[in-house]
């Protein structure tokens, strides 16, 4: 299986943007989108023959997250929070979770809200894996360790980089699931986000806040797991695994 994990920072945004020729070109079994910035009704595309799964925020042109999946699942879960963050998707052999993770804002006013976040969502993966194998995927809103981004000393206390966030995703491992590129790359630099200030891109100033984990005991099973930057049409570029289950 292929499956392509993208913040496109507005799938409508995206689409001008070259987004359609990505999606044609990749022909991806699985495309998990965040921060689509969208209400029911809004998108006139068409996936065909793909099946489509939104989970719309309350507040308009916010945040949400969308899966486009060539085979229909068992089940569909859509997460209970009003900012549409998470979709699962449920098959014979494993579960789907496409998770756009709240960001803890300047001055670190939404760490507290973040954290506890964080302990549910990984509450909520290991309850899957108890059951079968789990592939999660999006912007996570952390770069793990210092070598995930450029500039680790003066972005110490800034969001997406406390100590607090970093511990988290490293608790969320420890529950039984690795970081499948860092797994297969351990000393390759690349990141998957880039401001659009200062030319960052440009410079590849950037953060690797996009991932695809995998429970540990399908490790083996992983063929590549790579990061595309070289594709436009957002701040982030897609990530994607490549998997035979």
């Amino acid at each position: 299986m292929k499956l392509v994990s993208w913040n496109v920072n507005g799938i409508r945004a995206c689409i001008k943007k070259g987004f359609m020729d990505y999606f044609e070109a990749k022909k991806a079994d699985f495309y998990c989108l965040q921060e689509i910035k969208l209400s029911e009704g809004q998108l006139d595309e068409k996936f065909s023959p793909y099946y489509c799964y939104y989970n719309y925020a309350e507040k308009k042109g916010y945040s949400g997250t969308a899966i486009f999946a060539k085979e229909k699942p068992i089940n569909v879960i859509y997460g209970d929070d009003n900012e549409g963050r998470v979709i699962v998707l449920e098959y014979e052999k494993f579960y789907l979770v496409n998770v756009y993770t709240p960001n803890s804002k300047a001055e670190l006013l939404r760490l507290e809200y973040r954290m506890q976040w964080d302990k549910e969502f990984s509450d909520l993966l290991k309850s899957l894996d108890e059951k079968k194998i789990v592939l999660f995927c999006g912007d996570l809103n952390v770069a793990h360790e210092e070598i995930d981004i450029k500039n680790p000393k003066a972005n110490a206390r800034n969001a997406g980089f406390t100590i607090e966030e970093r511990n988290g995703f490293s608790s969320l491992l420890k529950k039984g699931f690795i970081d499948s590129f860092r797994y297969l790359h351990p000393d390759k630099v690349t990141y998957s986000w880039w401001s659009y200030r200062f030319k960052a891109r440009e410079r590849n100033a950037g953060w690797r806040l996009d991932y695809w984990g995998v429970s540990e005991r399908a490790k083996d099973k992983i063929i590549e797991s790579s990061i595309e930057t070289e594709v436009t049409g957002s701040d982030h570029c897609p990530v994607v695994l490549d998997i035979d289950l």
